[in-house]
């Protein structure tokens, strides 16, 4: 007579097969019809570009002349009734940006050397150059200006960041395991946003039916792999490794359906809007900081609160004692993977929104900086993951007062290493006696 587990183990695979192929189903009808992000002017077979505001007194300017010039390419576009533009360029690199004076309404001027500025797209494959005129006002920023500017972009880019690492701090809290694929859940979160839009769906029930996807993605990967790893007691590195090769195998698995090329949910790249000095967001900007905010806040509540929360805790202090004292333990765990993988596809969506565009390996992108959230915040806590997160972002955008955008992410993994050789248990971890 066969055991219960020998029948239910072909009907849980069979359940995730038929998950799969439902998803990727979805897919591939969305990509069909799906186009790269291109830009709206000049430059619409390119996946890099640069785009801008022109603005006199907080006023947008039709009609200005925008040229870019470098790495052989040369291209020019007038701005339109909102005093955007836009212009894609061929590959990643340093160009120059002029304004063309000339085309500027009668007394508004520009301070000598303020209409051409020397930009480069790196990292990200967009760059934004604004020009905010007023009659004989230079456009040079103040060092105080453009601090200001880049705490409030860390500020925001270190929110979204810490929904990621406390989805991943929570896993490695009651599980043990370091997931290498929490990138592609990243990933994931942006690209199923990417097909709900694709199938028509309004943007907020796109939105909201991503993240949900994310979660179910969650409970999915923790059935189908981790928890049959678990009951068989795989050690923690090995499954660590297999954490790597899902990480691998997702990311291709993303390249297969979605392409090479980047992709822009609606409302990505939308005008800005001036706050104070020389700090401007736009609406998606400031809403995207909102939901970080307000899920952070959530999140918080349901660990100090809540039952479900403080077994999670109770877990990530001590496995068998918990278990002890009657937690369903594998239940708890079975939230925690949702929940990790609803913030981890919420992380991705606003991801693409702050660096705009979607592509197969975005995730990977910011893994490490989670990693370093985690760490620097103490190794399975969920508050020490946001204060880590937060100065991570900060430390990410600020320091490149200083140093090259290209290793703004190097700079912040060296305070890293600095913080933790003076507290190497991190900001809110405990001191633990080893041997």
């Amino acid at each position: 007579m066969s055991s219960p587990h020998s029948v239910q183990a072909p009907r849980r695979v069979r359940t995730i097969l038929l998950f799969f192929a439902l998803l990727f189903g979805a897919l591939i009808l969305q990509t069909a019809t799906a186009a790269p992000a291109q830009a709206d002017e000049v430059g619409e077979e390119y996946d890099f570009y640069f785009a801008g505001n022109v603005k006199y007194d907080s006023e947008p300017l039709e009609g200005v002349n925008i040229t870019v010039d470098g790495n052989g390419y040369t291209a020019d576009v007038d701005t339109d009734a909102e005093g955007k533009w836009k212009i894609g360029v061929p590959e990643k690199g340093t160009y120059t940006v002029t304004l063309d004076e000339e085309t500027l309404p009668d007394g508004v001027i520009v301070a000598e050397g303020s209409a051409t500025v020397d930009a480069e797209i790196a990292l990200t494959n967009s760059k934004i150059v604004n020009y905010f005129l007023g009659e004989g006002v230079r456009v040079t920023v103040s060092f105080w200006d453009q601090l200001a500017e880049r705490v409030v972009n860390g500020l925001n880019f270190g929110l979204l960041l810490a929904l990621a690492a406390i989805g991943a701090s929570l896993v490695f809290g009651t599980t043990g395991l370091s997931n290498f694929a929490h990138g592609e859940m990243v990933t994931f979160g942006a690209v199923m946003a990417l097909m709900f839009t694709g199938l028509q769906f309004p943007i907020w029930l796109a939105l909201i039916a991503a993240v949900i996807m994310s979660g179910v993605f969650g409970l999915v990967l923790d059935t189908g792999l981790w928890r049959p790893l678990r009951r068989k007691g795989i050690g923690i590195v090995q499954v660590m490794i297999v954490s790597i090769g899902l990480s691998l195998l997702l990311r291709y698995v993303f390249l297969y359906f979605i392409g090479g090329g980047t992709y822009q949910l609606p409302g990505a790249g939308e005008a800005r809007i001036t706050l104070f000095g020389t700090v401007a967001l736009s609406v998606t900007d400031m809403i995207s900081m909102g939901t970080s905010i307000v899920v952070l806040l959530g999140v918080a509540w349901w660990l100090v609160n809540t039952r479900t929360g403080k077994a999670t805790r109770a877990i990530s202090d001590n496995p068998s004692l918990a278990a002890a004292s009657g937690i369903d333990v594998d239940k708890v765990i079975r939230i925690v993977w949702i929940l990790s993988g609803s913030l981890a596809g919420l992380a991705g969506i606003l991801w693409a929104y702050f660096r705009p565009g979607i592509k197969w390996d975005m995730g990977t992108q910011i893994l490490l900086l989670v990693f370093g959230a985690i760490v620097l915040g103490g190794l399975g806590t969920a508050f020490g993951a946001l204060i880590g997160a937060i100065i991570v972002g900060l430390l990410v955008e600020v320091s490149t007062l200083w140093i090259p955008s290209d290793i703004k992410y190097v700079g912040a993994l060296v305070v890293l290493i600095a913080v933790l050789i003076v507290k190497p248990q991190g900001i809110l971890g405990r001191k633990e006696r080893i041997g």
